[in-house]
């Protein structure tokens, strides 16, 4: 593009004032065609603008809208957490209190203990006393009384009160059962109810209404089927009870048969006895006896009156008893009427507590309305369940009153038949005693006479009646006996009556406090349903909301798809425009060339027409427009680009933002509850969209201020350069005209440098802009990925409350399990009790057998012992039976309970199974999200692959497009400079590089002079413009003075001010950094403090933990010890007191075996000596035999019933075991389930812990890919370092050679690091971009200043001369200080920036342990949270125990209670060993008289009647004997009554006493249950406080963190805005420097009038012309050399290139290739290979702006051709008129205009072209070689010299070294077809160049004031440089002669010799 600028320009130069007018309706055309262009595309964007505006508008109208939301939602959570805080203490005063009434109902309960035991003490008194009365009564009539009276009737009663009390019991039980499964039915509704009232978190309202009525359902069908179950049980029971009640029936009536039938058969066994005394009478008499009769009748009288008297006193003695016996019966009687009245007020009590739970159950029904309402249909069938439920119970107890009524009845009616029939028995008996003794009378008066056989009748009837009357004490000592143990036994079981009576009353109590506590769990459950239905709106309220933001969202979506479509369309009309433009360029390059032709053409024939006046008019505007028409179509194209791009990313954009709305759509669909969360993504979301909105809005604004601050720019120079061209016109004078031509060409060619860095500059930032989205793009995929690891922690948290739920579900399952062990150790214990109970039965069994075989072996007198033993074994039987009743009723309770754990146990399972669906679920959707991640990445990196492919294709478009360009301008060019440049090149570039040098230096020290007066000068320059444009040229002169003065006033500024104020800027940057560093330091010194105060925690967490787990095990160890030993102690005791009384019975049973046996010998002895006298006695002993058979039949017969109750009991026992069995299974299938859950438990860790690992190795991942971020910033380092070190290099003087190889070096080195430093190089390319930006803008400024400074300060050039030669020479001693200082600010400025870069090192590190630091923290929190999960279980096992403790608290009660009715029994079995051993003394005394009876009938007969009488004495005094024992007996038993009370009360007082240690040690664990409550929840609520602080430190640390960050934002921000004042300042110097060349310029024009040093030049060039040309043949070697080195080095880039672009190629094939087959490869290693992906795309973009700098660097080359040009014009007019045709001959070589053309031109019209031209140059030289022989000039000024002085002259202004031609990159060489000209030509070049530095080195007096104007301009702009491009004016990659400013007195010979030594 330079070149073929260049070329435009030289053909300016070339054809001034010979175009006509035949191309201006051309250029009108372009013009108009290129406004027309330019308004449509402002339309355009002027529209798409107005959209963009709209849209931006409307976006942050909902961005708004989304935030206020969001506030709005924000405050509703803060009031429903504060409302959650004030519920959970209400919750905890609701606790405190329902504490507090606990204890005072416990109170309440010891107090009516109390009084309950106060209440048995006062009975007792009565009863006592009540006992004293009746011993105490008055006395009846004497009558004879039956023996077996009394004792039936009290075995009567006493069986009737068992009935009616186990009825009682059967009845209360049966209530107390209905009533605990009516409780737990209303628990169970309660719990569901509250299951109701909790809304339902992870599904929505829909699902939760079917889970509601699945659960309702489910409740009616078990209601249903314990209905069905209760009334079968009823149904049961109710058939029991009436088989037990008819078997009780025909039990008793059988029993009163067979006793009536007993009485009967004695009574007749009497009437026989009495018939045979009667008829029995002695027919033969010895005298003796009738002696003996005779001498005692009066004897025997008196003896029967003492016996009639007795038997009278014993008769008494009887009616006392019988009527104590029926005062006993009275009192009895009322007994049972105020027990059936206190059944009465039981009744009424419990109709009472039926009312009140009706009452509560409709007042349930009430509260329970609103719900029944909206859940109506599934809870119709529920109230008619319970209606029938409550009538089947209402006609069960109506059945159970009737038939208790019934047996009332029976039992009374068959009570008053015994007593009915008794009493006639009484009678019966008393009026056979009558007639017996009324008969024994009449016969004593009858029989006086006949007195012997009255006395002998007497005499056996006295024996008869001695027996009789032995008989009858001996059965009425029985009886009393009999009667004292039936007293004893009624006592018991009044007791127990009153046990049960205080057990009912503690039953009804239990219950009333049930009712209270159902009551208050209603009010609870009130309570409870208001909150849930303010739960419920709230919710409602929540729903409705997010239905609104649905809403919104939906909207927002449909918005941003329309702002999709729209852009979308925008691209398409963008695009289609493009390729309009690309057509319309294509075109108008076509006709640009063709027109040029035209114009070549029509310029050949107007110079041959037209030779003298040139006519500026017509070519002037034409160029300008084609210039404006370029820049124009080339500003449109960037334009477009850019257009193309920020749409391409704002379509990208919207794409990601379209994915991510459309998932965040069907998250809000599937998950209604985590709405506001998915708000808050949503709203970061929109934050994001809206910011990539305003980005876009911000680049495009940006992008227009900038085109329009272009366009004003262009208008301006284009109407500068209009006015200079009009004045140059007006302007008279020829050299005048000229060097304003020369001006303007110059300034053109500026504003082509200046239209290609803007070029340039508008690539780099195409390119920063394409980096800027890769790096939004990677920011987009980083937040992507932040969201997911938001979305992973829910998940995870949802996880985490779901392991706790789970893990509250199997504390309870081990609760229930615990509980189950109980049942189990219960069962076991009811086992062993009955194994104990089954071994006592066997026992008694024995000794039913025992005392069967007694019966049937023994005397009549051993029979009512035995009934007395049946009895009581009776008795213990029905004992035994209430005992399994009791028994039975727990199994049922345990298989009730065991039912309701296995319900319990389906709901947990189904929970469980819910739970596992949820999460089944959850896990889903985490597979669909990390699914639609990946796809989602996949999508983007295809994105990203596109539009990179994209981007490549329009930067090899634009390649091509600049190539063609520059092929088209370079071939324009260079045909015209090839062929006359061999020659000219070398001098020139000498001459160049000489003033370029002297520009250098000059500009160095204006450059230190303006650092630090910027924004004054700014000021003050801009007012000296303006005056120098409205002021006149005459001002010039005062303002060229002033300007001095300010240059002289700068430098004394510069001296001392600047270097301070840099050190100053870097002082106050170091000290920025080492405030960041200690701040820095200090968070990581609060880190690492918050991680030791962290440690400190957990440890002592871990401490607390680990005690608590000790005690723990110290409890349970303590617990395990109690429970075996109170087992063990209790069975032990247990086992031995039944052993001990086992085997005393069993010997006392051995003994009444023995004794019987001898007794049963010893009546067979008696009967068998017994003779024909003692036969009545023998059929009396047969019948009693008979008799005793019977009873032995009987009694089998009740064996075989009891062994028929042992079967069924067996049977009850084995299905006991069964079901014992059963609940085993079941309990195994349970503990397998737990187990189950457990393990499914252990799986969700595993997963939880996976994922924790990942998470960390993302975290390990980000940590390696930040630590290849601080290498890539190290490397940028290094790479700063060594552009600083190129810097110094160039700055400093070296060697051509270690120059190139430096230069050679560089680039491969830069090439391998650039994939190291990509993502830095997009940074400092844009700050390059802006520094470029900046320069340019002050650059176009000094253009313009200087443009009109050259057109004013042309006229005072005659008078400024002397005072510019002072001042230079001022100048060259400033520019040495100034050099110097500035070598000194460039090694400050290398040490700050080391600095600099070692404090970013530092923080770097410093942010990576911060990161580290905030891990660990992470970690600690972690550990925290695990250690309180660890200490709520702690505190849940340690609950547990205290359970468990409380359960062993109440097993020991029972084992004392246990013990207790175990002392009992022993006490009882006391009793009986007593008794049992008073039977076996008096069965020994039987013994010994029936001994003594057998040897008296052994001895004889002979002393029978004193022996009888003798025995009848002792008898009576046995008698007398007995009563008194029998008093002293009585007496001990009221003795032992009063011991027994006392004992009673002792143990009532050692019981309350015990009772109130217990109650007092009860509450004590409750305070100090309570203490350790309150403490754990102070303990909770301090680390919930430290949670707190931990967060706000944390928090605290965040904005630390972010300050800091922002800190060093700042601290950057400040560095990049000193970096830019430095480079203003810079550019101010820049300035300066051209002010200075300016003035050198003027000054060189001054000097040509000086002309003496010709002479002295020629001289020279003849003294070393030999020696030159040695050096130039040298020199063509070394360049020879370099140039066939750069070729292969060119050559070999070449190579590299298109293996890198073969390597591309394959590269994206692969990439293609490898995109479709690891699509479900990790998203991070896609990251890392895009980002080397991204390496090789910016290594190719570094390479293609090295290509493009190269280019520039190339284009630069024809501006030398204008300054040999304007050299050529110059001399012209210097040479002498005859040599003038010579010059324009050369001058035409130079043009590339034909010889012959030249010819006829020159003889056509010589006074034209030739005049006009020889005031250019003098003498003909127009050969391409330098002349060889030189004239030595003299000091003199000759304005009249030859052509070859003056072309000596020239060599000498062109002597400066200039640079070899460059080295062209690769993509630049391709396309150029005559670039290898150049090359052939360098040797000779370096021909000359040599000679021109060999003519310089030795000429003593130099002229500096002849260097062209091009020296000021640096040839080659660096590429990757950060500095301006002013400060390294020569390339890195060429090979350069650093320039030497030398001074006038220096011989040549001194600086060749410098040259060389360098």
């Amino acid at each position: 593009m330079a070149s073929w600028l260049g070329g435009l320009g030289s053909g300016l130069g070339q054809s001034l004032g010979q175009v006509g007018g035949s191309l201006s309706s051309l250029t009108g055309h372009i013009s108009s065609f290129t406004k027309d262009i330019l308004l449509e595309g402002a339309e355009e964007v002027a529209t798409e603008l107005h959209v963009s505006n709209s849209r931006l508008r409307e976006v942050e109208s909902i961005n708004a809208a989304q935030k206020s939301e969001n506030e709005r939602l924000k405050k509703v959570c803060s009031d429903l957490e504060e409302k959650h805080e004030s519920a959970e203490l209400q919750i905890k005063q609701l606790s405190i209190e329902y504490r507090n009434q606990l204890q005072q109902k416990e109170v309440e309960i010891s107090h009516l203990k109390a009084r309950q035991n106060a209440l048995q003490e006062q009975l007792q008194k009565v009863q006592t006393a009540a006992q004293s009365a009746q011993l105490g009564a008055g006395v009846l009539p004497p009558t004879t009384t039956s023996a077996s009276f009394v004792p039936v009737v009290r075995h009567s009663s006493g069986f009737q009160d068992d009935d009616m009390d186990f009825g009682d019991i059967i009845w209360s039980q049966q209530e107390i059962n209905r009533l605990s499964n009516q409780v737990s039915r209303l628990e169970s509704e309660v719990e569901h109810w509250k299951q109701i009232a909790q809304p339902s978190k992870g599904q929505g309202a829909s699902d939760a209404e079917q889970s509601e009525v699945c659960k309702l359902q489910n409740i009616i069908k078990e209601l249903k089927r314990n209905l069905s179950q209760e009334i079968d049980e009823h149904q049961h029971e109710l058939s029991v009870l009436q088989d037990a009640h008819r078997q009780k029936l025909a039990e008793l009536s059988r029993r009163h048969r067979e006793e009536l039938s007993e009485y009967e058969e004695r009574i007749e066994e009497l009437e026989n006895q009495l018939q045979q005394g009667n008829l029995v009478v002695p027919v033969d008499l010895s005298p003796y006896e009738q002696k003996k009769n005779t001498q005692t009748p009066d004897a025997g009288k008196a003896e029967d009156l003492k016996i009639i008297r007795d038997l009278e006193d014993e008769i008494q003695k009887l009616n006392h008893q019988l009527s104590s016996a029926k005062e006993k019966e009275r009192a009895l009687l009322k007994e049972q009427e105020l027990i059936k009245t206190e059944k009465f007020q039981i009744t009424q009590e419990y109709e009472n507590l039926k009312s009140d739970f009706s009452k509560l159950q409709s007042s349930v029904a009430e509260q329970d309305a609103p719900l029944k309402e909206q859940k109506f249909l599934s809870k119709t069938s529920l109230p008619e369940d319970v209606v029938r439920l409550q009538q089947a119970l209402l006609e069960a107890e109506k059945e159970i009153a009737r038939l208790s009524s019934l047996n009332q009845v029976k039992q009374f009616e068959i009570l008053t038949k015994i007593v009915t029939e008794e009493l006639q028995k009484e009678l019966t008996n008393a009026q056979h005693k009558t007639e017996n003794i009324l008969s024994m009378y009449t016969e004593d008066q009858n029989s006086e006479l006949s007195q012997l056989r009255q006395d002998l009748e007497r005499k056996e009837h006295e024996l008869n009646e001695s027996i009789a009357e032995r008989e009858t004490l001996i059965s009425e000592l029985e009886e009393l006996d009999k009667q004292n143990q039936e007293a004893t036994q009624h006592m018991i079981i009044l007791k127990e009556q009153l046990s049960k009576r205080t057990e009912m009353d503690s039953a009804m109590k239990q219950l009333k406090c049930d009712i209270e506590f159902e009551r208050k769990k209603i009010s609870k459950l009130e309570i409870e349903k208001m909150e849930t239905i303010k739960e419920l709106n709230s919710h409602k309220e929540k729903l409705s909301q997010c239905s609104y933001a649905l809403n919104d969202l939906q909207r927002s979506k449909q918005q941003l798809q329309d702002n999709i479509e729209d852009l979308q369309e925008q691209l398409r009309k963008a695009q289609d425009c493009i390729l309009h433009s690309k057509k319309e360029i294509t075109d108008l390059q076509q006709r640009l060339k063709e027109r040029e032709e035209e114009l070549s053409v029509s310029l050949s024939k107007k110079t041959e027409k037209k030779n003298q006046e040139p006519n500026y008019s017509c070519q002037d505007p034409i160029l300008k427009e084609r210039e404006a028409e370029i820049t124009k179509l080339q500003n449109d194209i960037s334009e477009y680009k850019q257009l193309n791009e920020t749409l391409e990313k704002s379509a990208f954009d919207l794409k990601l933002e379209n994915g991510k709305l459309a998932s965040a759509c069907e998250e809000l669909k599937q998950q209604l509850s985590e709405a506001v969360s998915e708000k808050n993504k949503i709203s970061l979301e929109k934050n994001t969209v809206t910011e990539a909105l305003k980005m876009d809005k911000r680049q495009l604004e940006t992008e227009l201020s900038q085109t329009e601050k272009r366009l004003l720019e262009q208008a301006h120079k284009y109407e500068q350069t209009i006015e200079e061209l009009s004045n140059a016109r007006s302007m008279d004078t020829s050299t005048l005209q000229l060097e304003h031509e020369r001006i303007v060409k110059l300034n053109q060619e500026k504003d082509f440098k200046i239209a290609e860095l803007q070029r340039s500059i508008e690539q780099m930032e195409a390119d920063h802009q394409e980096t800027k989205e890769m790096l939004t793009t990677s920011l987009g995929g980083q937040k992507q990925l932040t969201e997911l690891m938001k979305e992973k922690e829910l998940f995870i948290e949802k996880f985490k409350n779901q392991a706790l739920q789970l893990q509250k579900e199997l504390e309870e399952y081990i609760k229930d399990s615990k509980k189950q062990d109980i049942l189990k150790q219960n069962l076991e214990e009811k086992d062993k009790s009955l194994a104990v109970m089954k071994e006592e039965n066997n026992h008694l069994k024995e000794e039913i057998e025992r005392l069967k075989d007694q019966q049937s072996r023994s005397l009549p007198v051993v029979e009512p012992k035995t009934l007395d033993i049946i009895i009581e074994l009776e008795s213990e039987v029905t004992q035994l039976k209430v005992i399994k009743n009791s028994l039975e009723e727990e199994i049922e309770v345990l298989k009730k309970t065991i039912e309701d754990q296995n319900q319990k146990t389906v709901q947990l399972q189904q929970s469980l199974q819910a739970q596992k669906k949820e999460i089944d679920e959850s896990k889903f959707q985490r597979e669909q999200m990390n699914v639609t991640h990946e796809r989602l990445s996949l999508e983007k990196d295809e994105e990203i692959k596109n539009l990179r492919k994209t981007i490549e294709q329009i930067k090899t478009q634009l390649h091509k497009e600049r190539q063609v360009i520059q092929t088209d301008s370079s071939d324009l060019f260079q045909e015209t400079k090839v062929q006359t440049l061999n020659g000219e090149n070398g001098n020139e570039k000498h001459d160049l590089s000489k003033v370029e040098i002297e520009r250098l230096v000059k500009g160095i020290k204006e450059r230190e002079m303006e650092i630090k007066l910027l924004n004054e000068k700014n000021v003050s320059l801009s007012q000296q413009i303006d005056q120098l444009s409205k002021d006149e040229v005459g001002k010039l002169t005062q303002i060229i003075q002033e300007k001095d003065l300010e240059i002289q006033a700068l430098n004394a500024r510069v001296s001392s001010a600047s270097y301070r104020q840099d050190v100053l800027c870097l002082q106050q940057q170091l000290q920025a950094y080492v405030m960041e560093r200690e701040q820095v330091l200090a968070v990581l010194s609060e880190k690492t403090r918050e991680n030791s105060q962290l440690k400190t925690e957990y440890h002592k967490i871990m401490d607390v933990v680990a005690a608590k787990e000790a005690a723990l095990a110290k409890l349970q160890d303590e617990n395990q010890k109690l429970s075996n030993r109170f087992e063990n102690s209790s069975q032990d005791m247990c086992r031995e007191t039944i052993q001990n009384l086992s085997r005393i019975i069993r010997e006392k049973d051995i003994e009444i075996d023995a004794l019987s046996q001898k007794c049963q010998t010893l009546l067979t002895v008696l009967q068998t000596s017994g003779t024909g006298t003692e036969n009545g006695s023998g059929g009396v002993n047969s019948n009693q035999f008979e008799e005793l058979l019977q009873e032995r039949d009987k009694l089998k017969q009740q064996v075989k019933k009891m062994e028929e109750w042992k079967q069924q009991v067996m049977t009850t026992v084995q299905n006991m075991q069964h079901e014992s069995a059963h609940l085993q299974e079941e309990l195994q299938k349970l503990q397998a389930q737990i187990s189950v859950e457990s393990d499914s438990n252990s799986r969700l860790q595993l997963d939880y812990n996976g994922l924790i690992q990942s998470y960390e190795q993302n975290e390990k991942k980000l940590k390696s890919f930040s630590q290849e971020l601080a290498q890539v910033q190290h490397s940028i380092g290094q790479l700063h370092s060594t552009k600083d070190l190129l810097l110094g290099k160039l700055d400093l003087v070296t060697p051509a050679a270690t120059v190139a190889s430096a230069a050679a070096s560089q680039p491969l080195g830069i090439q391998h690091s650039v994939a190291e430093v990509l993502s830095d190089e997009s940074k400092l390319l844009q700050k390059e971009l802006e520094q470029l930006k900046k320069k340019l803008q002050e650059k176009d400024a000094t253009i313009r200043t200087l443009q009109e400074n050259n057109q004013r300060l042309s006229d005072s050039v005659a008078t400024a001369s002397e005072l510019e030669r002072k001042g230079q020479e001022e100048n060259d001693s400033e520019m040495r200080q100034i050099k110097e200082k500035h070598d000194v600010l460039q090694k400050s400025l290398r040490e700050k920036d080391i600095l600099i870069k070692s404090k970013s090192d530092q923080l770097l590190s410093v942010s990576e342990n911060l990161s580290n630091k905030e891990n660990e923290n992470e970690l600690l929190k972690q550990a925290v949270t695990n250690l309180k999960e660890r200490n709520l279980i702690l505190e849940m096992d340690i609950r547990k125990l205290k359970e468990e403790n409380e359960k062993i608290v109440t097993r020991c009660r029972e084992k004392e209670t246990e013990f207790r009715a175990l002392q009992e029994t022993n006490m009882q079995f006391s009793m009986m060993l007593k008794e049992k051993e008073f039977e076996s003394h008096s069965m020994k005394e039987k013994a010994l008289a029936l001994e003594k009876v057998l040897k008296e009938k052994e001895q004889g007969k002979t002393g029978e009647l004193n022996q009888l009488l003798n025995e009848v004495k002792s008898m009576q005094e046995k008698a007398v004997s007995f009563q008194q024992e029998r008093d002293q007996v009585m007496v001990a038993l009221k003795q032992k009554q009063m011991e027994t009370s006392a004992l009673q009360s002792e143990v009532m007082q050692h019981l309350r006493e015990k009772e109130q240690r217990l109650n007092q040690e009860l509450d004590r664990l409750r305070n100090h249950l309570l203490e350790v409550e309150d403490s754990y929840t102070r303990e909770a609520l301090a680390a919930e406080d430290r949670e707190a602080k931990l967060r706000k430190k944390v928090f605290v640390l965040e904005e630390k963190l972010v300050s800091s960050s922002t800190a060093v934002e700042n601290a950057s921000h400040q560095a990049s805005i000193q970096v830019e004042s430095l480079q203003e300042q810079l550019n101010l110097v820049t300035k300066q420097r051209d002010e200075t060349v300016l003035q050198l310029t003027i000054s060189q024009d001054q000097v040509k009038q000086y002309a003496l040093s010709l002479a002295n030049l020629q001289m020279v060039l003849e003294q070393f012309q030999q020696e030159e040309k040695a050096m130039y043949s040298a020199e063509l070697e070394k360049h020879q050399k370099q140039t066939s080195e750069w070729k292969e080095k060119a050559q070999k880039l070449e190579e590299k290139v298109v293996s890198l672009q073969e390597n591309l190629e394959e590269a994206n094939a692969a990439l293609d290739a490898a995109s479709r087959l690891t699509e479900q490869l990790d998203s991070k290693e896609e990251q890392i290979e895009e980002l080397k992906k991204e390496g090789e795309i910016r290594r190719e973009m570094l390479e293609d702006v090295q290509n493009k700098l190269m280019n520039l660097i190339n284009s630069t080359e024809g501006k030398v051709d204008k300054v040999l040009m304007r050299n050529l014009f110059v001399g012209h007019f210097h040479t002498p008129k005859k040599k003038r045709p010579e010059v324009l001959r050369l001058m035409g070589s130079i043009l590339g205009i034909k010889k012959e053309e030249l010819d006829q031109l020159l003889c056509e019209d010589q006074r034209g072209v030739t005049r006009w031209v020889t005031s250019w140059l003098g003498g003909g030289g127009g050969s391409k070689s330098v002349p060889t022989t030189p004239l030595r000039p003299t000091q003199q000024s000759i304005f009249n010299s030859s052509f070859s002085e003056l072309f000596v002259k020239f060599l000498e202004t062109e002597s400066c070294p200039s640079l070899p031609p460059p080295k062209l990159s690769v993509q630049d060489m391709k396309p150029l077809g005559t670039s290898k000209i150049i090359y052939t030509s360098s040797p000779e070049n370096s021909k000359f160049d040599y000679s021109a530095v060999s003519g310089t080195s030795r000429r003593p007096d130099t002229n500096p004031f002849l260097a062209p104007r091009s020296a000021a301009v640096p040839l080659i702009t660096p590429a990757g440089s950060s500095g301006h491009l002013l400060m390294k004016p020569i390339s890195d990659a060429l090979p350069t002669f650093t320039p030497l400013p030398v001074s006038p007195d220096a011989s040549a010979g001194a600086v060749l010799k410098d040259l060389l030594k360098q």
